[in-house]
C-alpha cells in the first residue's frame, strides 16, 4: 500500500514508443528510468547574442543523474498530460526564477538521448525538445533565483568554448555528442551569426527578382456615388482583416512586420528583408517551399522588465521575439507543439456537434495551460497549469469572434457603416449580416445573403480560406 501511495504522489510521464509517439500509458518517474521507457523532456538554452555566450547551470549535488556537473540552462521532464512549451516555460521559472512569454522560446529540434548511468540503475531514453531563448546581453547573475534541489550555480560561457569542452569530454560537464545530432545547436549559432551582409543581400535580391510588379486598375464608373463611399469603407475593413491574417500565420508576425518596416532604411540588406517579407507576409519564402529567409536573429527586440528579480541599474531582460526555423504546418490555428495524434485523440473525446466545430473554419485551437500570463502572475499560475493539464484535456476551441474580437469589432463597425451608405438592398443585407456574423460567429445568414447578392459591388470577407493550415486544412 505504501509503495502504491508513493507512486501516486510521484511525477508521472507519458510512455512513448521508439518513434516518440504516445502509447497511452503513464508511469512514475522512478519506474520509467528503471525500465528504460521512452519519454519526453525539454532543453532550454539561454543565449546572449552580443557576447555569443550560452548560460550553463551547475546541477545540484543531490541530483540522481550527473550531480554537480555543468549542463543546459534549464531542462526538465514533460509530465503526463503536459505540453512541451508550457513545460519549457515552467522549468525556466522553477529552476532559475526567469519568467518569459511564449514568444521568447524558439523550437530548434528534437534530440533523442539514450544512455545508462549510476552503474546501470538509471536508464534514460529521452526525446528532448530543444528550445533557444535569445537575449541581447547576458542576464546579470544576481537576477537568478535558484531552485536549490536542482541548481547550485550558473555561468556564461562562449558557445565555441563550450563545444570544445564537450568534444574533449571534460569531466566537469554533462556529456553531449557534438559530432552527432546535438551538433545542430552549434551549427545553428555558427550559421546564424556569420557576418556576410553582401551574400545575404545577393540571395534575397535573387528571390525578389522572380517577382514582377503588376498594376491592377478597377473600373468604378458603373458604381453609384454612395457605393463608392461604401467601397472605401470596405477597403478599410479588409485592411483590418489583414491584421488577423498576419496573426494566423504566426503569433508574433505583426511584431516582426513592424520591426522590419521601421528598420528598412538602415541598410540595403534591411530594405531587401522588408521588401521580401512584404511579399510573403511571413519570414518564409512561399516560392521556396516555405524555407525561412530570416532567422530569430533578424527579429524584433522586446523588453521584459519583470522577468527576473530586480537588479539595481538593470532595466530588464531584452530578448528576440522568436519564430520557428521551419514554418509550422498548423500556422497559428493550433498550439505550436500540438501534433496530429494529440488533436485526433482530443477530437474523438468530443460530442458530435463539438467535433464539427473543432474541424470547422470558425474556431482556433488553443491550450488551457498556455494562457500567456505575465511575469508578475506566472508563479501563481504554475499550480493551475499543473492541475488543468492533468484533470481535463488540454486542448480547447476558441471561436474566431473571441480570438480576434478587437479586430472583428472594428471591421464590423466599418461594414455596418458601409451597409448604411449603399442604396442596394441586397448589398445592404450582406454587409449588415456579415458585420453581425463577425461578432456572433454565425455566418449562415450572411452566406445566404452573399449567394443572393444583386449588386455591382461585391465583397468576400471572412473566415473562408485555410491555405495557411497545412496540418489539416480546417
Amino acid at each position: 500500500m505504501a509503495e502504491a501511495a508513493n507512486q501516486k504522489r510521484e511525477e508521472h510521464f507519458d510512455v512513448l514508443n521508439r518513434t516518440g509517439e504516445k502509447t497511452g500509458l503513464t508511469k512514475p518517474r522512478s519506474l520509467v528510468h528503471r525500465d528504460g521507457d521512452y519519454h519526453r523532456a525539454v532543453h532550454v538554452w539561454i543565449f546572449a547574442e552580443n557576447t555569443q555566450e550560452l548560460l550553463l547551470q551547475r546541477r545540484a549535488d543531490g541530483k540522481d543523474s550527473w550531480p554537480g556537473l555543468w549542463d543546459i540552462s534549464s531542462a526538465g521532464h514533460i509530465s503526463a498530460g503536459d505540453s512541451s512549451l508550457v513545460t519549457a516555460r515552467r522549468e525556466l521559472y522553477e529552476e532559475l526564477g526567469v519568467t518569459l512569454p511564449k514568444d521568447a522560446f524558439e523550437f530548434l529540434f528534437i534530440f533523442l538521448q539514450e544512455c545508462v548511468t549510476n552503474n546501470g540503475t538509471f536508464i534514460n531514453n529521452e526525446f528532448n525538445d530543444v528550445y533557444l531563448v535569445t537575449t541581447l546581453d547576458p542576464i546579470p547573475l544576481e537576477a537568478f533565483t535558484f531552485q536549490d534541489s536542482e541548481v547550485s550555480a550558473v555561468k556564461y560561457i562562449s558557445w565555441k568554448e563550450y563545444k570544445n569542452l564537450l568534444a574533449k569530454e571534460d569531466p566537469d560537464y554533462v556529456p553531449y555528442d557534438v559530432t552527432g545530432r546535438y551538433s545542430q545547436l552549434f551549427d545553428i549559432l555558427s550559421e546564424r551569426y556569420k557576418e556576410n551582409a553582401e551574400a545575404r543581400s545577393f540571395s534575397i535580391q535573387n528571390q525578389l527578382d522572380r517577382f514582377v510588379p503588376i498594376r491592377l486598375d478597377a473600373e468604378l464608373n458603373e458604381l453609384t456615388e454612395v457605393d463608392r463611399k461604401a467601397l472605401s469603407l470596405l477597403i478599410k475593413a479588409a485592411m483590418v482583416i489583414d491584421e488577423i491574417f498576419y496573426l494566423q500565420v504566426w503569433n508574433s508576425n505583426p511584431i516582426l512586420r513592424d520591426w522590419l518596416k521601421e528598420r528598412s532604411e538602415l541598410s540595403n540588406l534591411d530594405k531587401l528583408k522588408w521588401m521580401y517579407y512584404s511579399i510573403n507576409t511571413s519570414p518564409c519564402s512561399a516560392l521556396d517551399e516555405d524555407k525561412a529567409f530570416l532567422t530569430t536573429a533578424d527579429s524584433a527586440v522586446k523588453l521584459c522588465e519583470k522577468c527576473t528579480k530586480p537588479v539595481s541599474g538593470w532595466k530588464g531582460l531584452e530578448y528576440r521575439a522568436a519564430f520557428p526555423m521551419a514554418k509550422p504546418p498548423g500556422a497559428n490555428f493550433y498550439p505550436p507543439d500540438m501534433d496530429k495524434n494529440e488533436f485526433e485523440v482530443w477530437k474523438n473525446s468530443l460530442k458530435d456537434d463539438q467535433r464539427d466545430s473543432a474541424t470547422g473554419f470558425l474556431n482556433v485551437i488553443r491550450r488551457h495551460s498556455e494562457s500567456d500570463v505575465g511575469a508578475s502572475s506566472f508563479s501563481s499560475a504554475c499550480y493551475s497549469i499543473d492541475t488543468v493539464a492533468k484533470s481535463i484535456p488540454d486542448l480547447n476551441m476558441l471561436p474566431f469572434s473571441q480570438a480576434y474580437k478587437p479586430f472583428l469589432a472594428k471591421a464590423s463597425e466599418l461594414l455596418h457603416n458601409a451597409g448604411d451608405l449603399t442604396d442596394s438592398p441586397s448589398l445592404k443585407r450582406l454587409l449588415n449580416g456579415k458585420a453581425d456574423a463577425f461578432l456572433s460567429n454565425d455566418y449562415y445568414d450572411s452566406d445566404i445573403a452573399w449567394m443572393e447578392l444583386d449588386s455591382k459591388l461585391d465583397v468576400t470577407i471572412g473566415p473562408y480560406e485555410t491555405y495557411e493550415d497545412a496540418l489539416f486544412g480546417y
